[in-house]
C-alpha cells in the first residue's frame, strides 16, 4: 500500500532522514518479517530495504507464512546491495554466516565473458549483487518452516569402545535396544575418573545443514542387577568441517574403530553449544538449541560430559547409549559450501533453481551446456544423495559374532 505523502508529492521519511541515517535505522531490525513490513510502506522504502518472499518461510513472530510458494528472498535493488541488510541480517541471526569469505551466485548456464569494456567498479557491482542473492536466500532458509528430520549419515568414530566391534557407534543408528537377538547400545571405556568425557561424531547428509537440536537415549542395562543407567552428566555439541583432503575420510568399519579420525585437529568448530544436563533416564531426551545453527561442513561432535554410573564387575565409570538423533534440515543443493580457503574458511554458493532438478537432471548433471562450477556442486550433491540413500536402505552395520544361539543371547558384560 502507498503513502498518501508519496503519490501526493508529500515529503518522505526516507528524503527527510538521509540514506546514512535511514540505512542507521535498518540495520536495526533483526526480524525479516520487520523488513518484510518496511517494503510496504512505499515505492522508496520498497526500493532501499524491501524483501520479497518468493520462498516458504514461516515468521514466528507472526504465527504464519509469509507466502505459500518457495526460502524469503530480498528483492534486489541498488540500495539494498550497498547497504548489505541481508548479509548483515543472517550474521545477527547466524553468526556462523561470519565465517563465509565469499559468497557468490552459480548459475546453470555459463556466465557471459567479462566485456573489455566493463570497469572494475561494473565488476564490484556485480560481485555486490550475487553475495546480496545468495545471502537473501540464506535469510529465508534460516527462517523457513521446512520440516526437521534426522540428518545423520555415517558414524566417524568414537573417542571410545568398550567391546569393538559389538558395542560400537553403529548401534546409536538403530532406534532400537535389541536387534538380531542382541541388545544394541554403544558402550565407552571404563574410566577410574568420573569426569572423564567421552564423544560421538557423526557425518551429515549434507554440508550445508541448519540444526535445531540432538536426541540422546542413554542405555539401560537390563541384565545388570539393579538395572543402571549408563548417561552422562551433561552434552554439549560442535559443529564443523573436516580439515582432511576431500575423499579421503574415512568412517567406523568392522575392522577399524577410526580413531585416528575423530583426533580435533582434523576439523574446524565453527558452533560450539552450551552443556545441556542429561537425565538418568532410558528414554530420548531432547537438547534444543538455543538458535538454529548452522552446520559448515557437514561433521557433528557429541561430547558427553561427565560419569555418573559405575558397573559393579570392575568399579570403573561407564558412558553408553543406544540411539541418536541429529535434527535438522539440509540447505542443498540450493545452497553449497566450498572449503577451500587456507585458514579454514568458506565460500557460500547459491545455485538458483537446483533445488527444483528432477533426478534426470542430477543424472545428467554433466551436461556441456551447463557451467562447470554448476555441474562440480550438483555432482557433489548427487554423490552425497547417493550414499545417504545407500546407508538409508543398508541401514547400519551389524556386528554379529560366532557364537552360538544360546550364548548370543547373552549380552556382553560392560
Amino acid at each position: 500500500m502507498e503513502t498518501e505523502e508519496e503519490d501526493s508529492g508529500g515529503w518522505d521519511f526516507l528524503d527527510w532522514l538521509g540514506p546514512d541515517t535511514s540505512a542507521t535505522v535498518f540495520h536495526l531490525l533483526d526480524d525479516p518479517a520487520d523488513l518484510a513490513r518496511v517494503g510496504a510502506v512505499s515505492r522508496s522504502w520498497r526500493r532501499f530495504g524491501t524483501l520479497l518472499p518468493p520462498i516458504p518461510c514461516y515468521c514466528p513472530q507472526l504465527g504464519r507464512s509469509l507466502s505459500s510458494t518457495p526460502p524469503l528472498v530480498f528483492h534486489p535493488s541498488h540500495a539494498v546491495i550497498e547497504n548489505g541488510f541481508s548479509k548483515r541480517l543472517c550474521r545477527r541471526i547466524c553468526p556462523e554466516a561470519a565465517s563465509f569469505t565469499r559468497a557468490v551466485v552459480v548459475t546453470r548456464s555459463p556466465p557471459p565473458a567479462a566485456s573489455a569494456s566493463e570497469s572494475s567498479q561494473d565488476a564490484e557491482c556485480r560481485a555486490r549483487e550475487g553475495e546480496h542473492a545468495a545471502y537473501s536466500y540464506l535469510l529465508g532458509a534460516l527462517v523457513s518452516a521446512k520440516p526437521a528430520m534426522d540428518l545423520i549419515m555415517r558414524c566417524v568414530g568414537a573417542s571410545s569402545t568398550d567391546f569393538f566391534p559389538d558395542e560400537s557407534m553403529e548401534n546409536t543408528l538403530v532406534p532400537h535396544e535389541w536387534v538380531n537377538h542382541h541388545h544394541s547400545y554403544w558402550s565407552s571405556g571404563g574410566k577410574d575418573d568420573p569426569d572423564a568425557p567421552e564423544s560421538l561424531t557423526y557425518r551429515l547428509s549434507s554440508d550445508l545443514c541448519l540444526i535445531d537440536e540432538i536426541r540422546v537415549r542413554p542405555y539401560k542395562a537390563a541384565f545388570q542387577n539393579g538395572h543402571p543407567i549408563y548417561s552422562s552428566k551433561a552434552v554439549r555439541i560442535r559443529l564443523g568441517h573436516s580439515k582432511l583432503d576431500p575423499g579421503t575420510e574415512t568412517f567406523v568399519s568392522a575392522e577399524n574403530e577410526n580413531l585416528t579420525a575423530i583426533a580435533d585437529e582434523n576439523y574446524t568448530w565453527t558452533y560450539t553449544s552450551p552443556e545441556f544436563p542429561m537425565l538418568q533416564e532410558n528414554v530420548l531426551q531432547t537438547f534444543k538449541l538455543p538458535r538454529p545453527a548452522l552446520c559448515i561442513g557437514g561433521i557433528v561432535k557429541i561430547e558427553l560430559l561427565g560419569r555418573l554410573q559405575k558397573q559393579s564387575t570392575d568399579d570403573r565409570y561407564y558412558i553408553c547409549v543406544c540411539h541418536v538423533q541429529v535434527m535438522g534440515r539440509s540447505l542443498s543443493p540450493d545452497l553449497m559450501i566450498d572449503i577451500s580457503d587456507p585458514a579454514d574458511y568458506s565460500n557460500l554458493k547459491y545455485l538458483p533453481g537446483a533445488g527444483n532438478l528432477r533426478p534426470e537432471d542430477l543424472l545428467s548433471s554433466d551436461a556441456k551446456e551447463d557451467s562447470s562450477d554448476w555441474r562440480s556442486l550438483v555432482s557433489r550433491y548427487r554423490q552425497m544423495r547417493e550414499l545417504a540413500m545407500v546407508y538409508m536402505l543398508l541401514g547400519p552395520v551389524q556386528f554379529v559374532d560366532e557364537q552360538d544361539e544360546a550364548e548370543a543371547d547373552l549380552p556382553h558384560m560392560l
